[in-house]
């Protein structure tokens, strides 16, 4: 008995790492990238066909993520999330070398074997995406001189936009780009493409305002206004994100409607805000922190999922 009650306790134990390591070490953020670029790929008809640039998307989502962490991890913080960082410090900084290697790796061949034809790519299409790059590294911070610098993670509302922002842009906007230079012909952009890219936009922007709630108390403490801080949870969750989950269905029924899409893939598309409707409800009571990596974050994957089941299965 004891024996078998040990060797629970043990897979149990395993496990438990395993799901931290998934979820704290941010490779859960990479799956959600490479997800949603397939699923973006396929819903404007750029579909990327190179693993090599899912697995680059996927390597810079957790190398990203992971960095901030790494700078911030302490052994006696109250954060459980940082005290895992500091507890596996060691694991961490090979995974991000690691990451790293197979990152440029992967931007080598793709190089080598497209790189004559990234002629195809605009000076506006680059500096579209320039932009975008900017204010991802304004998150951790950009000096500008005399003890001042441009920080978008304290920059209160503005924050969970510029989220959405950069993740719409990685997801949506980047492999169109890279489609044009794997075919090696130009892609005609339309009102398709800014609807795709500004669903994911707020989507996201609004997955990054319930994530803020994990930080009410902290951010409350910096004095930094974000949503939650200026109204509060339960205003935040009415407000703010219920409205904008309604306001984001209705205009997809309405444009896909108008697109003439087929009622069953509109039906699939619109089970991630259904979803998000169920979960923001479920914000008003305190969730331990796994809860938001795994449920809300997974509302990314279920969107990618989603997606990709409706363009395919409806496909004519």
């Amino acid at each position: 008995y004891h024996h078998n009650a040990g060797c629970c306790f043990h897979k149990i134990t395993l496990l438990k790492k395993a799901i931290h390591f998934f979820f704290f070490g941010n490779y859960f953020y990479g799956c959600c990238a490479a997800a949603l670029a397939v699923e973006a790929g396929l819903q404007q008809h750029a579909l990327v066909r190179s693993p090599l640039f899912y697995v680059l998307l996927f390597c810079c989502s957790v190398v990203f993520y992971t960095f901030a962490y790494i700078q911030e991890s302490t052994s006696n913080a109250i954060n459980i999330r940082s005290r895992w960082y500091a507890g596996n410090a060691g694991l961490v900084k090979f995974s991000q070398a690691a990451l790293l290697v197979v990152s440029l790796c992967c931007v080598a061949v793709l190089i080598v074997h497209e790189g004559n034809k990234l002629y195809l790519l605009t000076p506006m299409q680059v500096a579209a995406a320039a932009l975008c790059s900017y204010i991802a590294v304004a998150y951790y911070g950009i000096p500008i001189g005399n003890g001042f610098s441009i920080n978008v993670r304290n920059t209160g509302w503005f924050k969970p936009f510029a989220i959405g922002l950069v993740w719409a842009t990685l997801v949506t906007y980047i492999p169109v780009l890279w489609y044009q230079v794997e075919t090696g012909t130009p892609y005609r952009f339309s009102m398709l493409n800014l609807w795709f890219f500004l669903k994911n936009f707020m989507y996201i922007s609004i997955l990054a305002i319930m994530f803020d709630i994990k930080d009410y108390t902290a951010d409350h403490n910096l004095q930094l206004k974000t949503f939650v801080v200026r109204a509060g949870i339960r205003k935040t969750i009415y407000l703010v994100i219920i409205p904008l989950t309604l306001a984001g269905l209705v205009a997809l029924i309405v444009f896909a409607s108008l697109q003439s899409f087929p009622p069953l893939r509109i039906a699939i598309n619109c089970i991630p805000f259904i979803t998000l409707l169920a979960v923001a409800f479920s914000m008003q009571r305190h969730k331990p922190i796994i809860y938001y990596l795994a449920v809300i974050d997974g509302l990314m994957l279920l969107k990618a999922v989603c997606g990709i089941v409706a363009t395919v299965v409806t496909r004519q």
